[in-house]
């Protein structure tokens, strides 16, 4: 896995204190915590029946797959065994 690059470093390093007034940046501190209302689920997330639809069929259509092939893995090994 190559190393992160230097820009990236850059970024999340936090300024030295004199650099900081040197460039005119002024640190108020930690930012205000923004307050939000409830937080609904979207419709999304409510339904994964709607979204998953697709996924049942499939796994069925795998199963059959899988159970030919270990079928035919079992005939061979008698033919051939």
């Amino acid at each position: 896995m190559p190393k992160k690059s230097r820009r990236t470093k850059a970024k999340h390093r936090t300024p030295a204190p004199g650099k900081a007034q040197e460039r005119g940046v002024q640190h108020a501190g930690p930012a205000p915590a923004q307050t939000r209302g409830p937080v609904r689920p979207s419709a999304v997330a409510r339904d994964p029946d709607s979204r998953y639809q697709h996924v049942v069929p499939e796994l069925k259509h795998i199963g059959v797959i899988a159970g030919v092939m270990i079928l035919i893995l079992i005939i061979l090994s008698f033919i051939l065994g």
